[in-house]
């Protein structure tokens, strides 16, 4: 049976999006892939609306997030963390050789700037945050720590948004941060296989004086490649033709209603969770692409197999609260209509276990 995904990843992708996949094969060092690649990026730019560099891997976003170890750490740097994939990010600094200050703030609450300041000095070369932590629910207020990281010492600020870029306005070009990263297989509703990099000059800058950056993420090599419109290492073309394809789809829906659409789904799975079972994350810090509910005791197995057997399928709990909460992603080409459906299965498949 075909199941629509209201997972948090890889999530929900349509058929014309597939479809798009499905174009003839084109060679990565040819005319016609770069006027590919630097019509992707022009719209990268205009639906981000942002100014900053970007660069694209054949990555999961987890290279790219190492990608800014590697490039803006020489010794020392701070991982701001609330969750899993805050710690994610902690992990990738200590394996890389890096002094990471770790900063652990409860888990379903934000983090604030106040979280910060006592650790930085001058010593501390990069922050790292996630914006989105899919883990708990929390959409932490980026733009609130990295004005305090920059009024304090002013260090590289780096940007976990992979479950937050395109389904959250971030407001990037207020953020005046030096890297933000996402991929293809969350909020912009593609397959996964393909990583992106907003990032700034001051990076590039600060990568020239690190040394052992590597080869594959190089951001030195990877940015003189794209300057060219070309990948440095082989690129994933028919998942370029998919987003081509749907960042056409995202500028005809407009950014502003896309995130409208984001918010009025959140706000459905909120109000039901909230009637039936209870929400994991700080009120005010809501994310709009990802709820994480309380289980109560709830066989969140049963649950799930009566919702696959109706054609739905939602995800587990991750990391130290997986057995005590479940998820439901709300993002990508998602609509509202299509939450009231998973919703009303739920209410079925509750009611009769």
């Amino acid at each position: 049976m075909k199941r629509t995904l209201f997972t948090v990843g890889p999530v929900e992708v349509r058929k014309e999006v597939l479809d798009a996949m499905t174009r003839p094969m084109i060679t990565h060092r040819s005319r016609e892939y770069e006027q590919l690649q630097e019509g992707i990026v022009e719209k990268l730019h205009k639906t981000l609306d942002t100014d900053m560099q970007i660069i694209m891997s054949p990555s999961s976003a987890s290279g790219l997030l190492e990608a800014c170890v590697r490039n803006g750490v020489r010794g020392k740097m701070v991982g701001m963390s609330n969750g899993s994939f805050g710690d994610r990010w902690q992990g990738i600094g200590e394996e890389n050789g890096k002094e990471v200050v770790k900063i652990d703030g409860a888990w379903g609450k934000a983090l604030r700037p106040d979280d910060l300041l006592p650790s930085l000095d001058a010593s501390v070369e990069a922050v790292t945050v996630v914006a989105n932590e899919s883990s708990t629910g929390v959409l932490n207020p980026v733009k609130d720590i990295a004005r305090a990281a920059k009024k304090e010492n002013d260090p590289l600020v780096f940007v976990d948004g992979v479950t937050a870029v395109y389904g959250t306005d971030l407001r990037i070009k207020d953020l005046d941060i030096d890297a933000l990263v996402f991929g293809t297989q969350k909020a912009l509703a593609l397959p996964p296989g393909l990583a992106i990099m907003c990032l700034s000059e001051r990076l590039l800058e600060k990568a020239k004086s690190v040394p052992h950056r590597g080869y594959y993420f190089d951001l030195l090599q990877m940015k003189k490649m794209a300057d060219k419109h070309y990948s440095l290492t082989t690129p994933p073309v028919s998942l370029l033709y998919a987003l081509d394809f749907q960042l056409d789809r995202i500028l005809e829906e407009g950014m502003q209603a896309r995130y409208r659409r984001h918010r009025e789904m959140g706000d459905l799975v909120r109000s039901w969770a909230g009637e039936r079972l209870g929400l994991y994350a700080e009120p005010g810090y809501y994310s709009d692409t990802i709820t994480v509910i309380d289980r109560k005791g709830l066989d969140f197995s049963r649950l799930n197999k009566g919702l696959k057997e109706k054609g739905y399928e939602i995800s587990n709990g991750y990391g130290n609260i997986k057995e005590t909460t479940f998820r439901i992603g709300h993002m990508g080409d998602l609509t509202v209509d299509d939450i009231k459906g998973l919703l009303e299965a739920m209410d079925e498949v509750m009611e009769a276990m």
